[in-house]
């Protein structure tokens, strides 16, 4: 699932490309919508929260989208070939000289700006939100202690408690926190961790390479994240892989990857396949 950075990324790719721009056509390949024709709308700009994105339209309306698990939101222009089979695209957005579509997006919905709260009022802090401020820390840190036995990787998913945090993030803060996933709240400084988490978001914002090490080589932007062959990248160590997301809150298991050399703390137990070597 994209992170809160990537999101953040196509919406401000989407918006310098459309922003200030008149449709000129519009296509919405979505039951809900498929009567829907926004042409003649000006296009005022694109925000994101967390996962969210809503373009927003003039006078007053905006389309939400998630991109869950592999939506994605591509620029091109007019007429040329797409990257992804057409049966994928679900919207189609055409200004002078630019197309914006959006592939496999989720959740579309056509709904008054001033409505935005209703599809995300539920959520935690922005991790991004530019309006950042002591007061959105203090409400994320509240929200993380507010269940102090919970497994802090399960916490950090939780997009109630902030925004923006997927499953690299949620492996690479537990690493540089030097603890497992699976230690409760309880045992950090929530407030730690809710800055380790948007430096980290914030460090990744404007680029499309997602580095944790501060190395955008390949094979050495993460510490532990999908580095089953190589090892931990601090120690050199075997890495285990487990799933987390047993808690009957969150949606499914997502594999998760630690150092039991680098970090402290609680873990399932050992299965026979889910220790990899990587020497």
């Amino acid at each position: 699932m994209p992170e809160g950075d990537t999101v953040f990324l196509a919406g401000k790719k989407v918006e310098k490309a459309l922003a200030g721009r008149v449709l000129t056509r519009t296509d919405f390949r979505h039951p809900a919508l498929a009567t829907t024709d926004l042409a003649g709308s000006t296009v005022l700009g694109v925000r994101t929260v967390g996962k969210h994105l809503f373009f927003r339209f003039s006078p007053d309306l905006s389309l939400h989208s998630h991109l869950k698990m592999d939506g994605s939101w591509e620029i091109t222009r007019p007429g040329s070939r797409w990257r992804h089979p057409a049966h994928h695209a679900r919207v189609v957005l055409e200004a002078e000289g630019v197309q914006v579509v959006g592939f496999r997006v989720h959740d579309l919905e056509l709904l008054p700006t001033a409505e935005e709260s209703r599809l995300v009022g539920h959520l935690g802090p922005d991790l991004l939100d530019p309006q950042w401020s002591d007061e959105h820390e203090a409400r994320a840190v509240a929200a993380l202690t507010s269940e102090p036995g919970r497994e802090l990787g399960l916490a950090l998913l939780d997009q109630r408690v902030m925004a923006g945090v997927g499953n690299l993030y949620k492996c690479e803060i537990c690493f540089l926190l030097g603890v497992t996933p699976w230690t409760p709240v309880s045992e950090l400084d929530a407030a730690k961790v809710v800055r380790l988490a948007r430096k980290l978001l914030l460090a990744n914002a404007w680029r499309h390479e997602q580095s944790t090490t501060g190395d955008l080589a390949r094979g050495r932007r993460n510490w532990v994240y999908e580095r089953t062959r190589q090892g931990c990248f601090r120690c050199g160590g075997r890495l285990r892989v487990e799933d987390q997301g047993r808690d009957p809150r969150d949606v499914q298991a997502r594999p998760t990857w630690f150092c039991p050399r680098c970090q402290r703390g609680p873990s399932p137990q050992l299965r026979s396949s889910s220790l990899k070597n990587v020497r």
